[in-house]
């Protein structure tokens, strides 16, 4: 399946944007698990930890990456090898690399890079701090300490002044919806209790509905999403147009809800972007950007 396929079902299936968005999900990752010495050639199955190695400086060193990757533009002329349920083993080995990024659930491939002799990062599930955490064990693994410290202290300090500008306004009960059927609420996939995403929420300003959910995401219906009563809706997609006929300037299909605060008060949003689905190191522009939709008052003066 290309790129070009995968990006059209991220745009216009629920479903397939869910094993898409699992993809970028799957980047998020607690700490990462290697030994040996400084890498000088890195194959990245993970967006995320893409991007995490272009911004500490080590961009050149990056000779594979994701068919998902897009970001930075640098990614665009980087060999594709494939990505978490693909992974082209044979492509990989031809690039020499001494190192390459992949999610612990990549059992055969992992062995296959292992038996090969080449060292592998394992990569699972994570939040906010797990990003941070990942971005300082890169820069001692690719020997740029200072500059991966310097990264985690901009994504604190900008996580800090979204958080004390919003402080004094009332939190409004968010639905983060990730992904749904076109022209319809159903298969709603939304943000659950864990992961980055519900950290992002918190931080900037709001309360995840579905934050009792022990899931990265919640599949409520209709009656569900009645239930958790969201002040504010907000769609995400990584780039393109909603996933419906008619896309002028929000999801109009909740108005199939009108009972819901959030479309009582007109408070449904769409934004685009891949910081909003990517956990790396824009998460915390990506974070001040909800904030902004949350609290736009908190941010007027900027």
């Amino acid at each position: 399946m290309n790129t070009r396929i995968n990006q059209q079902l991220l745009e216009h299936s629920s479903k397939h944007f869910w094993l898409v968005f699992t993809v970028f999900l799957f980047t998020a990752v607690s700490p990462l698990k290697a030994q040996g010495g400084i890498s000088k050639r890195i194959v990245s199955i993970v967006p995320a930890v893409t991007e995490m190695l272009f911004a500490i400086g080590v961009g050149d060193q990056v000779v594979g990456v994701s068919s998902f990757a897009s970001y930075p533009d640098e990614v665009n002329s980087r060999p594709r090898v494939g990505a978490l349920l693909d992974p082209n083993i044979e492509r990989i080995f031809s690039l020499s690399p001494d190192l390459v990024v992949m999610h612990e659930s990549q059992t055969d491939a992992i062995e296959q890079m292992r038996r090969g002799g080449i060292e592998v990062f394992l990569y699972r599930h994570g939040n906010i701090a797990d990003i941070t955490d990942t971005i300082r064990q890169l820069g001692r693994r690719t020997g740029q300490t200072p500059k991966a410290i310097t990264i985690v202290k901009q994504i604190e300090v900008t996580l800090q002044s979204i958080q004390t500008r919003v402080s004094n306004y009332q939190k409004p009960r968010i639905l983060l919806v990730l992904g749904r059927e076109p022209d319809t609420i159903r298969n709603v996939y939304a943000s659950g209790g864990i992961g980055f995403l519900n950290d992002m929420i918190i931080a900037a300003g709001g309360i995840n509905v579905f934050a009792h959910i022990e899931s990265e995401a919640a599949r409520p219906n209709a009656e569900g999403i009645l239930a958790a009563s969201p002040d504010v809706i907000i769609e995400i997609r990584a780039k393109g147009l909603l996933p419906d006929k008619t896309t002028p300037g929000k999801p109009s299909v909740w108005d199939a809800l009108p009972a819901i605060p959030a479309v009582q008060k007109d408070r449904v949003y769409f934004l685009t972007g891949s910081d909003l689905i990517v956990p790396g190191p824009r998460v915390a522009n990506a974070t001040e950007r909800l904030a902004r939709t949350l609290h736009p008052l908190a941010f007027k003066s900027r």
